[in-house]
């Protein structure tokens, strides 16, 4: 067994699943904080180290470290273990359940702290969160942390994303969105229920504030977000910035509920995004603020400026997530 490390301060950092779409945010936010780190590494694919060269390019350039491998294969994991106090873990749903054997290889191979991948809704929320099709995978890997006897853990709960629910829905507008060119929108139950939304960017700004207080994020589940706001809150901030009247409809929680339930029949990609804008319309979210004196004053997004972000790439045609290297390059 490695010898573990034993200061409280992150210094080494391994980020899993770097290039993904939550993951360039949160590697671009070490990157800008690295003064208040040791070694920043990166473990990824050989096939994305072919499809995404530019943004590989663009963390080599920022003195990322690099290592390849598969997630399945013990040894190359553990060979990017090596020397790391602290794994943040950043990939998408289809790799939730794979983060099982990277928690236990850790505690293995003498890591201290692990970050799973829970940037999300809080799969804890009430008691019949238990029972939410899409939060069974992330319980499935809380439960298995419990099993460790040395790795720490710091689960990051964010709630929405502003950035994704503030857009369009062309494959099933009934399920809300806002449409800049139509100057429509359809609002999710009556209208007046409150959603706290993070956007993208703070994500990575909350991973920063979690590494630097290690003792406040030991062991802890940190419930952040960005701002909190209703459908007709965040429409009447369209219309303000527009300068029109929209042209609004509503769908019901219980229409949401009759969608859920179709979408999970034929066994649709779609059902999981139904399941969770039901959660955030029945008020299954946030509605706090982050208590600053755990992380401290972070600078987030606000409804104004979300709004304005996405009014922009509505306009321009402009893709949610660029790449990890235009990212980079936005000092």
């Amino acid at each position: 067994m490695p010898p573990y490390v034993t200061a409280e301060q992150t210094r080494n950092i391994l980020i899993i699943g770097a290039t993904g779409v939550v993951g360039t945010y949160i590697i671009r936010a070490i990157v800008d904080a690295r003064e208040n780190f040791g070694r920043i590494c990166v473990f990824t694919s050989e096939k994305t180290l072919v499809e995404k060269v530019q943004d590989i390019a663009a963390l080599e350039a920022w003195g990322v470290e690099i290592f390849t491998g598969r997630m399945e294969s013990e040894r190359s994991v553990k060979s990017a273990y090596e020397g790391i106090d602290t794994v943040v873990s950043c990939v998408g749903r289809a790799g939730i359940e794979r983060q099982i054997d990277l928690i236990t290889w850790a505690e293995q191979a003498g890591v201290r702290r692990f970050f799973p991948s829970e940037y999300g809704t809080d799969i804890e929320y009430w008691p019949e969160s238990a029972q939410e099709p899409p939060h069974q995978l992330k319980l499935k890997v809380r439960a298995h942390m419990k099993t460790m006897q040395r790795l720490e853990h710091t689960y990051l709960v964010t709630g929405p994303y502003s950035d994704l629910y503030f857009g369009t829905m062309e494959t099933r507008p009934e399920l809300g969105y806002f449409d800049v060119k139509a100057k429509k929108a359809v609002l999710l139950g009556d209208g007046n229920g409150a959603v706290s939304f993070t956007a993208i960017a703070d994500v990575g700004k909350f991973v920063v504030a979690a590494l630097i207080n290690t003792n406040a994020s030991r062991n802890a589940t940190l419930i952040v977000h960005s701002f909190t706001a209703t459908p007709h809150e965040i429409l009447a901030e369209y219309e303000r910035q527009t300068g029109v009247t929209w042209e609004k409809s509503y769908t019901s929680l219980e229409r949401l509920r009759q969608i859920e339930r179709e979408e999970y029949q034929v066994h649709s990609r779609l059902a999981t995004v139904v399941t969770l804008r039901r959660i955030w319309t029945e008020g299954g979210t946030l509605h706090k603020y982050y208590d600053e004196t755990v992380l401290g004053h972070i600078e987030t997004e606000t409804l104004e400026s979300q709004v304005a972000a996405n009014i922009r790439k509505q306009e321009e045609g402009e893709n949610n997530f660029p790449s990890l290297l235009r990212k980079l390059s936005l000092v």
